[in-house]
């Protein structure tokens, strides 16, 4: 009789981070539990960083969040089905920016506003559901990931827009301008008083307004419209259907929408 150590040990490499980082076992929670709090112990070292950087100890702390970053894109290069599917995720994009930004911050220390896209990235983990669900908040996940997702847009246009426009400013001052001038723009309040100078500016603000009122409307929409399930209908692939649904409101087709009971 084979022991399930020996059983484990047989397992492929790959075979063992796809369970871990995906399943939904014990182990794997455990696992996915265990690197967010990793991630929310690097977003604090992130929001800190300006106030950190003149110390000593601040180079130590950025090369060694630097290797991890750096096992995890491996490790999930390593767990993903195919390497395509690996490059399609935003967040792949989003950590090699971040890495390069740590492994160079002499250089890149300006763009360090991306950072702030890792509070996105413990939004993805499966483990992020599965917390909300055990906290009785099943009904609230689309509004609480639409709020994540409006939260990193705000922090993300901030950062760009203090790195390019008020960087000259006093740190506290610049960055409190950067954002009421974005929180202003995403709004469409436009009381005018600032405004970011040049085309580049012009197009700035627009990018902004766009990206921006879309989210606001995605977070309004969430918390107003009844709760909804994302399951695809077989016949006419409709994805969003009301939770104790048993026909497609579109086709008509006889639905079986997975129920966990709670």
């Amino acid at each position: 009789m084979v022991s399930d150590t020996e059983n484990h040990q047989t397992i492929p490499l790959r075979q063992r981070l796809t369970r871990l980082y995906y399943g939904r076992s014990t182990g794997a929670i455990r696992f996915q539990f265990a690197l967010m709090v990793i991630d929310l112990a690097i977003i604090g070292f992130f929001l800190a960083g300006p106030y950190l950087r003149d110390r000593p100890s601040y180079l130590i702390l950025d090369y060694a969040i630097a290797a991890w970053i750096a096992v995890e894109i491996l490790a999930q290069l390593a767990a993903s089905r195919t390497t395509r599917g690996f490059l399609m995720r935003p967040m792949t994009w989003v950590d090699i920016f971040v890495l390069g930004t740590l492994l160079f911050p002499q250089w890149l220390f300006n763009f360090a506003f991306l950072r702030v896209a890792r509070i996105w990235a413990v939004a993805q983990r499966p483990i992020f559901t599965l917390m909300l669900r055990r906290l009785g908040m099943k009904e609230q996940t689309d509004v609480v990931t639409s709020f994540i997702n409006l939260f990193v847009f705000l922090f993300l246009v901030t950062g760009f827009v203090y790195t390019f426009f008020f960087y000259a400013e006093d740190a506290g001052t610049g960055f409190i301008d950067a954002l009421y001038f974005t929180v202003a723009t995403v709004t469409t309040t436009g009381f005018g008083d600032i405004t970011l100078p040049g085309p580049f500016g012009k197009l700035t603000s627009i990018v902004t307004m766009i990206i921006g009122i879309s989210l606001f409307v995605r977070l309004a929409q969430s918390i107003v419209r009844p709760y909804k399930v994302t399951f695809p209908c077989p016949e006419c692939g409709l994805q969003r259907h009301d939770a104790d649904a048993v026909h497609c409101k579109a086709c008509g087709h006889t639905l079986n929408i997975p129920d966990d009971g709670l």
